[in-house]
């Protein structure tokens, strides 16, 4: 099978960007890392994705009138490289309706809560003053609503006694940079169907990590 080309979209340091070039690095991993994209110039992970050899691009937001051109410039991009899958890794805009419907089934994001609970920002303060027990990521098929979509895999992670947001946020980012390229791995691998809101796969599930492994 050939790999899938896959774009990664960044707005800073891109740590979950590195665990997914560094994932398809592997012999057989079923996705290839062709272009990274930021809308800013100065996030960071766009040198290490450079270095790496992966072809770059910076859309800055801010040069557009609307949402609605940035992302029909985004979609050019995206298409001029021959994009197949997209992968939202930290990028801080929320996309179109009109262009998630074009890139729907075929764009995956992370984020760092048990979906659908604690969507939005400041994730692990919100956690924390909940006092929830368990918490940790995931990674879901992209839709119009914010931080919505068809769970593909997720990861818990308990809640130390005297943890603090960051504490939290570092143990929930190891369980990020450990699911995310499975996740990615069974997308581009197309061995998934989704009927409704629900993924099903005949992969295999890794009991330590609660999530379907290829």
């Amino acid at each position: 099978m050939t790999a899938r080309r896959t774009a990664i979209l960044i707005s800073g340091r891109g740590s979950n960007m590195r665990a997914l070039v560094e994932a398809a690095k592997a012999p057989g991993f079923p996705a290839r890392i062709d272009l990274v994209l930021s809308n800013r110039a100065d996030a960071a992970g766009l040198d290490f994705a450079a270095a790496e050899g992966i072809s770059t691009h910076v859309l800055d937001h801010k040069q557009f009138r609307d949402r609605h051109t940035f992302d029909e410039a985004l979609h050019r991009v995206l298409v001029d490289h021959g994009i197949e899958l997209v992968c939202l890794a930290g990028f801080m805009r929320l996309l179109g309706g009109d262009f998630v419907s074009i890139w729907q089934d075929r764009m995956i994001n992370i984020h760092p809560s048990l979906l659908p609970a604690f969507k939005g920002l400041h994730t692990h303060e919100r956690v924390l003053e909940a006092g929830v027990r368990i918490t940790g990521c995931t990674v879901h098929f992209v839709r119009p609503e914010m931080d919505a979509g068809p769970i593909i895999a997720q990861a818990a992670v308990p809640v130390a006694p005297g943890d603090t947001a960051d504490t939290l946020a570092d143990r929930v980012l190891a369980a990020e940079h450990a699911t995310y390229p499975k996740a990615l791995a069974i997308v581009a691998s197309g061995r998934f169907s989704i009927e409704g809101d629900r993924v099903s796969t005949d992969l295999p599930v890794d009991p330590a990590l609660g999530l379907f492994v290829p």
